[in-house]
């Protein structure tokens, strides 16, 4: 990892709200990722589960983390399985974790080699009455490939059949939405890594310069920092591009006259960072163009404004769509007639902002949380309004980071220019 280890009191602390939640002689289990082969003898980067590394700090792959908070035993409460290492291991793949290392990084002490695990799980649910399993239960998760965790479910399954079957995914959904005060320093590092890669593309911008040529100065900014790179697949998308959503190509040239849509983010110990930026392509932009950005940083704070602990997510949505409303009827691009003849179930302004505002953020760029019941203070949210106007080439969308608190919020992306007049000053210093 380049990042510096993170102090294992977090991992203590996260697995005792998780434990508090077990129903009584049940253990959970979670694994890691696997490796993922693409052709010949090839594979992707490895990418830890988010949840086992929520819980324990391992970042590795063939890792099995083990809670059995009423397990006679005391040491057998908490136990990590991890991939033996020796010198071979050592020599070809890198350093490896040793059982000193992960006691270092999670706080568990007792730590097996995964040849070690039947036996000892065996022992383990001869005394348990139910396991919790964990799912990938995300509204937006595509279930299509067979991960590490599926087979293992299905093996547990099959030869313990007659066990109870319990969710770890809806307790890890409520707890891991409120961060720690060391997740969030970790996040306004992510944050802070983001704003140096945005102040060195802002004079790099020049018409002539492909898409792609942006994304390369992005992540030779975020690898230099410790991080890992784009916490997801940035867009970089230029004129009628930055109206595609979800953009990816990012292999057109940038020409004069046209703005520039970037949505991107640097991870930093595998913690998101969420940041979409438009920028005139010319260095300065049209009248047009400026009136449009400013009616979307108007409604991203006032969005903010009304984004608060204890109301639900489609409250918050529906009323910051009526602040998009007023400003689409003032750029001319919507009529009242419009706003009275809409559809109730996809209103007038969908037109032109066809996407929700906000979602949390956090180990994962769309993070667990609540979407029908109160949000919880302490968590943390994007804030990204847009509007997109096919007919005229031109794509606006505007989005910061930030924690909600008891009191109201903080702007994980302070830092980092948004106001047009500075964008234009810092793009012809």
């Amino acid at each position: 990892m380049k990042y510096h280890r993170i102090d294992k009191s977090l991992y203590e602390y996260n697995r005792s709200l998780f434990s508090a939640r077990m129903g009584e002689k049940s253990l959970a289990v979670l694994n890691s990722n696997d490796i993922i082969t693409t052709s010949a003898d090839s594979t992707r980067s490895f990418k830890q589960h988010t949840d086992i590394l929520w819980l324990s700090g391992v970042d590795q792959e063939e890792s099995v983390l083990v809670l059995f908070p009423d397990c006679h035993d005391p040491n057998h409460r908490e136990i990590l399985f991890l991939k033996e290492t020796n010198e071979h291991i050592a020599i070809w793949e890198g350093e490896k974790l040793t059982k000193d290392a992960a006691f270092e990084t999670s706080g568990i002490k007792t730590v097996y080699w995964l040849n070690q695990f039947d036996t000892i799980f065996n022992q383990l649910m001869s005394e348990a009455k139910s396991v919790y399993v964990n799912t990938n239960e995300h509204w937006r998760a595509n279930s299509e490939a067979e991960t590490r965790e599926d087979r293992w479910i299905s093996w547990c399954r099959n030869k313990y059949p007659v066990h109870e079957y319990l969710r770890s995914n809806p307790i890890l959904h409520e707890l891991r939405a409120v961060k720690h005060q060391i997740e969030v320093d970790l996040m306004k590092q992510a944050c802070d890594i983001t704003e140096k890669g945005v102040r060195r593309i802002l004079p790099f911008i020049k018409p002539g310069v492909m898409e792609y040529e942006i994304e390369a100065e992005l992540w030779h900014e975020f690898i230099r920092n410790r991080s890992q790179g784009f916490a997801y697949t940035p867009i970089i998308g230029s004129g009628r591009n930055a109206c595609v959503l979800h953009y990816i190509e990012n292999n057109q040239e940038c020409k004069a006259g046209d703005v520039i849509l970037m949505d991107f983010g640097a991870e930093y110990a595998n913690y998101a960072s969420d940041l979409t930026r438009c920028v005139p392509v010319s260095g300065t932009f049209t009248k047009r163009q400026k009136d449009v950005y400013n009616a979307v940083l108007r409604v991203k704070n006032g969005a903010i404004e009304i984004l608060r602990p204890g109301k639900t997510l489609k409250q918050y949505h529906q009323e910051v769509g009526l602040i998009m409303e007023k400003e689409l009827v003032d750029l001319g691009l919507i009529s009242m007639d419009d706003i009275k003849n809409q559809n109730p179930d996809w209103p007038a302004y969908k037109k032109y902002f066809m996407h929700g505002t906000s979602h949390y953020i956090g180990l994962d760029t769309h993070d667990y949380g609540p979407w029908n019941a109160p949000i919880p203070e302490g968590s943390t949210f994007t804030v990204e309004p847009g509007i997109y106007i096919l007919e005229e080439n031109l794509g606006i969308r505007l989005e910061d980071d930030y924690l909600l608190t008891k009191d109201g919020y903080t702007n994980l992306m302070e830092n980092i220019p948004i106001e047009a007049d500075e964008i234009e000053d810092l793009m012809n210093a």
